[in-house]
């Protein structure tokens, strides 16, 4: 109904964004990635929108992103994931390492959001990978990596997880090595690319 808002931002607070457009504010639910992307009070701002009608609330959700907002479509289209688990995915997580940790099945990266347990991230994982593959297909994105398999590829993975990265952040790294490099070297190369991730 509300794809977009467009105006100035009068209020905010964490997960709360309110945006004043031709004399009203409408105050938009965010996820802390939202609110810190846009700008301070009374500077200018566009929120992609999702308006939620229950029995007890009319609530206008608020997205910095149209891929956020379909990262919110997808998780909130999952069984026991309402729009407050979404929101505090999307404060952990940005759209890219959303789909990733989807794609690569790491369910792990999930429960380290708070409030979401093992059960709900191996459903998000289940529910959601091959949704998650089409889109990125359909955008043009560039292929998801899987785990790698394999070698010293499969070693330095083996490496990687026990130093306690997931399983995405460890596949992200690794694919954009040459699988030929001894172990050592790939685990070395990755390490400084997660590093300067942080």
């Amino acid at each position: 109904m509300i794809d977009h808002i467009r105006g100035t931002v009068c209020y905010k607070e964490p997960n709360l964004v309110v945006i004043e457009c031709g004399g009203v504010g409408y105050a938009c639910r965010t996820s802390l990635q939202t609110t810190a992307a846009v700008g301070g009070t009374d500077a200018e701002a566009m929120l992609y929108t999702r308006l939620a009608v229950r029995e007890d609330e009319i609530a206008l959700y608020g997205f910095f992103s149209r891929a956020e907002r379909s990262c919110y479509d997808q998780l909130t289209g999952v069984t026991g994931v309402g729009p407050k688990a979404a929101l505090a995915i999307l404060s952990d997580m940005t759209p890219d390492h959303f789909a990733l940790s989807v794609a690569a099945g790491d369910y792990k990266a999930f429960t380290k959001v708070k409030g979401i347990g093992t059960k709900t991230a191996q459903r998000i994982v289940l529910e959601l990978k091959d949704k998650v593959a089409k889109t990125a297909e359909l955008s043009g994105l560039p292929d998801i990596p899987a785990a790698p398999v394999g070698g010293n590829t499969e070693e330095a993975m083996a490496a990687l997880l026990v130093l306690g990265y997931s399983q995405s952040e460890a596949a992200s790294a690794l694919r954009t090595l040459e699988p030929g490099l001894p172990s050592s070297e790939l685990i070395r190369l990755s390490l400084m690319q997660l590093g300067k991730n942080l």
